[in-house]
């Protein structure tokens, strides 16, 4: 087993995966919201991406050639197309599942019913205007490898791991020092005592789903350098994101980010392994996330009960 390899591969799945965790984990403390529909934006984010960078790529071409500004230009079309979708899918689920319900009894049984309808009938959409043809993004980071200590790297792998830890380092220092981040903190420490604050609710929730959409698109476009965009694509990624969440408790921004670094080394370490390989992966995941679950119900770092009570 190449031990260094595997810890690049384990922590390019730890960046992905950790980016669909942490919006979960995110909604929940914050709105009290299981978001089903995770994976619909996650599909319909790399969809946009692709129209969009179809739809660059001749004018592209034709203004600044083959050269490497126009590589940078494709990247930031592709990029900004996926985030921005995510985003404004974050604002649909917002609308639709959160500013009708929230108010209303059972909130987190009615939005998690309502989000899983919406996953359901995005995926029919995308399969009834797209069929069932998978589709390619470009290559951000171009193609090839580098050598790490002897350990080769592809581009795709380096650029997910450095992309994923500057947006989540942004991410963490705009909820720390803005006025709406700080907002968004208070209703995940204390939904009550945020609204007895004059914090509003609703206002609060925009931002929270628009943010998580955003990082289901951004772990669209850098998933889909090594796998194609499907209407389905999103299904895998939102089981992760879910049990991730679920392994470093719900609520727990840093419990998703321990969750997401354990379940990248438990998988890259399982498919590794000659007679287990990738077949073995997804039911290894399920056996340690239940046997913590076991010996810790509330997950590696979840808030306590109290919290939400």
């Amino acid at each position: 087993m190449d031990i260094l390899g595997t810890v690049i591969h384990a922590l390019n799945l730890a960046a992905i995966y950790g980016l669909m965790a942490i919006g979960i984990s995110i909604l929940w403390s914050s709105i009290g919201m299981i978001n089903m529909a995770h994976g619909a934006t996650f599909a319909a984010s790399g969809y946009a991406a692709w129209l969009a960078a179809s739809a660059a790529k001749p004018a592209i071409t034709a203004v600044l050639g083959k050269t490497l500004l126009a590589k940078f230009a494709m990247a930031g079309v592709t990029i900004g197309a996926g985030v921005f979708a995510g985003a404004l899918f974050g604002a649909i689920i917002y609308l639709l599942a959160f500013l009708t319900i929230h108010d209303k009894p059972n909130f987190a049984v009615r939005s998690l019913i309502v989000t899983l309808a919406i996953n359901l009938a995005t995926v029919q959409l995308l399969l009834w205007y797209f069929g069932p043809r998978q589709r390619g993004l470009p290559k951000l980071f171009g193609f090839g490898k580098f050598e790490i200590f002897g350990a080769p790297v592809r581009y795709d792998q380096a650029g997910a791991i450095l992309s994923t830890a500057l947006v989540l380092a942004l991410v963490l220092v705009w909820l720390k020092v803005s006025r709406k981040g700080l907002e968004i903190r208070a209703m995940m420490q204390n939904p009550e005592g945020a609204v007895l604050s004059g914090i509003s609710v609703r206002w609060t929730a925009l931002p929270v789903t628009m943010l998580t959409g955003a990082l289901a698109g951004l772990a669209a476009i850098l998933l889909s350098q090594t796998i194609f965009v499907s209407p389905t694509s999103g299904a895998l990624p939102l089981i992760k994101g879910l049990i991730i969440a679920l392994l470093g408790g719900l609520g727990s921004v840093p419990g998703a980010v321990v969750g997401a670094v354990i379940v990248g080394f438990l998988e890259a370490i399982v498919g590794a392994i000659p007679f287990l390989g990738q077949r073995y992966v997804l039911f290894a995941s399920f056996i340690f996330i239940i046997a913590v679950l076991i010996v810790r119900p509330r997950g590696l770092g979840g808030l306590l009960d109290e919290t939400r009570e």
